[in-house]
Order: C-alpha cells, then structure tokens, then sequence
C-alpha cells in the first residue's frame, strides 16, 4: 500500500530524533572512551563481539519501531483523513494502518541490509588506505572512529538534503539513472589502484599545514619548534572522509528507493554505519577471498535505480518492500557463497 503523506514527519518527530542521536552519542562516548581507551590491537573476537552488539541492537530497535507504528498509526489523523478520502473506513483503515505499520518496519529492515551491503565497498577502501600509510593495527581504531563521527555529520547532511530533493519525481528519476550507471561501472569498469597522494583534496591539505614523514604515536598533529604539523595518521583520516562521502552519493539515494519516511532513512544509515568499524576489523584479513560481492553490490545499485526509474510505477506507486528484501538478501547470498566456492584462476607463469 502507498501513501501520500509522510508518516513519521520531522515536526511530530523531533524528540526521536534527538533521543536517538544522544543514544549513537552516547555509544561512541563509552566506546572510545571506555573500551578503547589505551589504544591496541582489535581482536577478531573483539570485532566479532562488536559487530553483535550492534546488529542486536539495530535489531531491538527495529523490534521497538514495529511495536511504536502499530500502536501510533491507527490513531494517526492525517493517515486516517487520506484513508477516509479513498473510502476506507473503520475496521478496514485500521487493517490498512497496520499494514503500513509493517512496510514500514520492513523498510527499516530492507534499508539496513542495503546500508550495511554498500559499506562493505568501504571495508576494501580501508584496507588499502590503512596499508598506503603504515597505519599500525593498534591505531587503526583511533583513525575510524572519528571517519565514522564525521561520515554520521555527512550523512545527516546528505539525507537533510535528499529528503527535500526527493519530493520531486524528477530528481527520483535522476537519482535512479545515477544509481542504475554506478552499479554497471562497478560491474564492467577495470579497477584502478587507489593513490591518495595524487588527491585534490590530499594536495590542497599539504599546501595548508606541512605533514610530518612518520607516525607519532596516535597523535593527529604535532607541534615541531612552534609550528603545527600534522601527521600521516591525520592525512589517512581526511581520505577516508572523502571516499565515505563518495560513497554516500551512492548510498543515499539507494535507500531513498526504499523509503521516503526520513526517520527511517536516518536510523537504519546510522546503524549500519556505527557497526562498519567492528566489521572492518571482523573481516579485513578475509576481504580477499570475497572477490565476487563487487559485482553483487553492483547488481544492487541497479535493482534499486530501476526500482526508483521503473519498478515503482509499474508495481502501483511501490514496489513490494519484501520482495526488495529477498531480492537483496539473494543476491548478496550468491555473491558470498560464489567467491567461497569458485576458486580463483591460477596466475599464469611465464617462462623466460
């Protein structure tokens, strides 16, 4: 079923926004403040305990927000006038609220399995970046939690600003246009080794404040006979903002395909992104052997742009949310088990 109207409005909703974001706050504060302290070395089993943590609780609230729409929505006047406006009434508007109190919950959940796909892009950026500087696996952490504070800013920002654009159905269509060629150049498109020293935003940073040759501890600037430098740690966390803003015009707009209630956009972004440093530590020695999920994070991108160009409008205004679900969860299913079970090409040995 579709509607008109926002069901979780930013004017009506505000306190949860504020709660939640005290909450991510919160989490960060006793996360870097309390069990990462004194900097060292994550273990898999500590990222693996992480990474639990914060599914579990992306989950107890998707659990809350089911429980909250069901008991909001048929009471909900603006959602019960466009329901009265179409002839449904009564017993029939409150099956149809409850109804939407389902999409809606599912959309959290479809939005949080496509967030949480399209960051794994992220882990392979990491691992590259952290290896181009010789960051230390002691101080990888200190790097990504503050790449993660300021890709929850950009985030919010991006969001501010598509929930506004994606009132107009051309800016939808524009959108799944972008999204449906991204996802074929990362199908199609050679990769190209990633040089952060030839980045615009790199050089600019380096002509403002000089940059020391080596590490000094965990320290992002120093102060060398009265003049502030900073160090390469400072250098990897500026590249790893910029690819996360990057990547955020692509993930945006996907999970915009999926819903248009912000409130939902924002939580399940959040969630997916506060879990990204636990599973970058959970699987950055095992990236490797994933070699297909490139091209199933691509047939992704082209799923949602067609939904946002096509599939909608063909299905009465929205396509199935479940089916998306499926649709995602089989794709990325394939890739993983793909790259488990094929084994590479064995690199051709030439005789001289």
């Amino acid at each position: 079923m579709t509607t008109d109207i926002l069901l979780f409005p930013f004017n009506d909703y505000w306190w949860l926004y504020g709660l939640f974001t005290l909450f991510v706050l919160g989490m960060l504060a006793l996360d870097l403040g309390v069990f990462h302290k004194e900097a060292h070395e994550v273990s898999v089993k500590e990222a693996a305990i992480w990474s639990t943590v914060w599914i579990s609780l992306a989950l107890l609230f998707c659990a809350g927000f089911w429980q909250y729409a069901h008991y909001k929505l048929p009471t909900y006047a603006p959602l019960l006038a466009e329901l009265a406006s179409k002839g449904i009434t009564g017993a029939d508007a409150a099956l149809a609220a409850a109804k939407l109190a389902d999409q809606s919950t599912l959309e959290f959940l479809t939005g949080f399995v496509v967030e949480k796909a399209l960051s794994v892009d992220n882990i392979f950026i990491f691992v590259v970046v952290f290896s181009y500087f010789a960051i230390p696996l002691k101080y990888q952490h200190r790097v990504l939690f503050y790449g993660i504070l300021g890709a929850l800013i950009f985030r919010i920002i991006f969001i501010s600003i598509g929930s506004v654009l994606m009132q107009f159905h051309w800016v939808i269509l524009l959108f799944g246009v972008f999204l449906i060629l991204t996802g074929i150049k990362i199908l199609f498109a050679p990769e190209k080794p990633i040089e952060p020293e030839k980045n615009p935003v790199i050089r600019l940073l380096k002509k403002f404040i000089p940059v020391t040759p080596k590490l000094d501890g965990d320290k992002f600037f120093l102060r060398k006979e009265g003049v502030l430098h900073a160090t390469p740690l400072f250098v990897c966390l500026v590249f790893i903002e910029i690819t996360d803003i990057v990547f955020a015009v692509d993930s945006v707009p996907a999970i915009f395909a999926i819903t248009k209630e912000p409130l939902i956009v924002f939580t399940s972004n959040v969630f997916a992104i506060l879990g990204l440093r636990a599973l970058f530590f959970l699987l950055a020695g095992v990236m490797h052997k994933f070699r297909f999920l490139k091209y199933g994070l691509g047939i992704i991108l082209v799923f949602v742009g067609l939904k946002m160009v096509w599939l909608n409008d063909a299905f009465g205004g929205k396509f199935p949310v479940s089916w998306s679900l499926g649709i995602i969860g089989l794709i990325l299913a394939i890739s993983v088990i793909a790259s488990l079970a094929i084994p590479p090409r064995p690199k051709s040995v030439t005789s001289t």
